[in-house]
C-alpha cells in the first residue's frame, strides 16, 4: 500500500518532541500513536507545526473506536493521491504538493506505481460489473479510469 512508503521529512524533530524513539514512516502506528495524543504542538517550528495540523485534519479525523489504528488514514491518505491525480496533478507534482502540506516524502516512482495499480483495479471492477450487468458501476470505473489516464 502506498501508505507505507510515505516517510515524514522531519521525523527526528518529531522523534525529539514525543521523547523516544519514532519510525520515520508516517502511518506507523507509533508515529500515528504519538501525533494524536503525544506532541507538544508549542514546540515545532510554525511550518512543520502547520504541516502535522494538516496531516491531523486530512487523515487522522474518524470517528473509529480504535482511531488512528483503524486503516482509516491509510484510505483517506490513498484517496487524497488519487483525487489530486484526477485534478490533474502528475506523479511529480502530487510528490511535491505530500512535501509541502504534509511534509511527507513519497518517491514520484512510487505514486506512478500506485496510480498504475490503481487503474488495473479499476479495469477489474469495470470487467466484472460488465459481467454482472452493473451498467452503473461500469461507467463509474471507466470514467475514474479516464482521469487517472489524462
Amino acid at each position: 500500500m502506498i501508505a507505507q512508503k510515505a516517510r515524514f521529512r522531519h521525523s527526528r524533530k518529531l522523534e525529539r518532541l514525543a521523547g523516544y524513539r519514532l519510525p520515520d514512516q508516517a502511518f506507523h502506528g507509533a508515529t500515528l500513536e504519538a501525533i494524536s495524543s503525544r506532541l507538544d504542538f508549542g514546540r515545532l517550528d510554525h511550518t512543520l507545526h502547520q504541516q502535522i495540523l494538516n496531516f491531523i485534519h486530512s487523515f487522522l479525523r474518524c470517528t473509529c473506536r480504535d482511531a488512528p489504528m483503524c486503516g482509516c488514514p491509510e484510505k483517506k491518505f490513498s484517496r487524497e493521491i488519487l483525487e489530486l491525480r484526477e485534478n490533474g496533478l502528475d506523479h511529480r507534482q502530487i510528490a511535491q504538493y505530500l512535501q509541502e502540506e504534509y511534509g511527507i516524502d513519497l518517491y514520484p516512482a512510487d505514486i506512478l506505481s500506485f496510480l498504475e495499480d490503481s487503474v488495473h483495479v479499476l479495469e477489474a471492477i469495470r470487467d466484472i460489473a460488465n459481467l454482472q450487468g452493473m451498467h452503473d458501476l461500469c461507467k463509474n470505473a471507466d470514467s475514474h479510469i479516464e482521469l487517472l489516464e489524462r
